[in-house]
């Protein structure tokens, strides 16, 4: 088999990458950067922008299965970009497919697709996408999904993964800001009450999309549909805070604010930021002060029937493969 995996350079991608070579495939990693250790991992590593829709359609040729982790993150930025690279790129990967008959799409989506800003504890797959979104990020994701299980069709099969809060050695994103702001003392705990949420493994992440891979066909009846992927076991995201910065030896978060403080807090540091003409992420905004101050964790009963999933790692495995990583 031949993969394409766009976003191949990034936490998850990576992941993806070498499990695909493990296992005896051929894979190209398409992104905007030069990843040497790719190369050594024995993956193609061809570099290019995922609106650029000519070096999709280049990139894809003789491809078996696409592998579509390549997204523009974050929680601050101008709508174009988020627009350009996770709606516009998404179009061009799903044109990519049609254009050589690629069979199978695997899509990298998230449940802040889903989110509505207030609790939501066990849901499934059929809950409703939200009228409004306090984020680019969780906007533009959700006009993509749509996109790709739309494509679904007798001539390519579709289906969107939504993991959430993927963590572990390796990354460069998540982690690397708590520990900064532990060091710093500048992390905080939102509102007085345990607030259960979801997250995954980096291992447990990426298995899932082989998974995925592996039953995706014309027809199949996991083709066209959406999976929610976590540990399956929801933890508060403050003592998943403070677990993780202290894989890193740091101790507990101190601090606690109501939420309404927060909110407002984020309200006005956007509207500045906005004024201002500020491109550098705020310390807080609108749809981080809802996540930090919500449960929102799903049921992934049909992930685990439909793909055979179960996470191999545990949080506790997890954590200490993280600290070790930090030695």
């Amino acid at each position: 088999m031949k993969a394409l995996v766009t976003g191949g350079g990034g936490f998850l991608g990576k992941a993806i990458v070498a499990r695909l070579i493990a296992r005896g495939n051929e894979v190209i990693s398409f992104s905007r950067g030069d990843y040497p250790e790719l190369c050594r991992l024995g993956a193609e590593v061809v570099g290019g922008d995922i609106a650029d829709a000519g070096a999709v359609v280049s990139v894809a040729k003789g491809c078996d299965v696409v592998f579509h982790v390549a997204a523009r993150v974050g929680i601050w930025g101008p709508y174009r970009e988020y627009y350009s690279t996770n709606v516009k790129g998404t179009g061009n990967v799903i044109e990519a497919c049609r254009a050589h008959r690629i069979r199978r799409l695997v899509y990298t989506s998230s449940p802040s697709v889903v989110f509505c800003g207030a609790d939501m504890e066990g849901m499934d797959e059929s809950v409703t996408y939200p009228g409004t979104y306090h984020a680019h990020y969780p906007k533009t994701k959700a006009m993509a999904e749509r996109m790709v299980l739309k494509a679904d069709g007798e001539e390519l099969a579709t289906v969107a993964l939504r993991p959430h809060l993927i963590w572990g050695p390796g990354d460069n994103s998540l982690i690397p800001r708590l520990i900064d702001r532990g060091k710093s003392g500048r992390l905080i705990k939102v509102g007085y009450g345990p607030h259960l949420v979801d997250c995954v493994y980096i291992d447990n992440a990426a298995e899932a999309h082989l998974l995925a891979s592996d039953r995706l066909a014309p027809g199949s009846s996991i083709a066209g549909k959406a999976y929610f992927i976590s540990q399956g076991v929801p933890i508060d995201i403050g003592e998943l805070m403070d677990r993780i910065i202290g894989t890193a030896g740091l101790p507990p978060i101190r601090r606690t604010i109501p939420p309404g403080v927060v909110y407002a807090a984020g309200w006005l540091m956007e509207s500045l930021y906005a004024v201002l003409g500020i491109r550098k992420e705020p310390p807080m905004t609108r749809f981080l002060a809802k996540q930090l101050s919500t449960a929102h964790w799903f049921d992934i009963s049909a992930a685990k029937r439909d793909l055979g999933y179960s996470p191999s790692v545990s949080i506790e495995q997890g954590l200490l493969r993280l600290q070790e990583s930090f030695k």
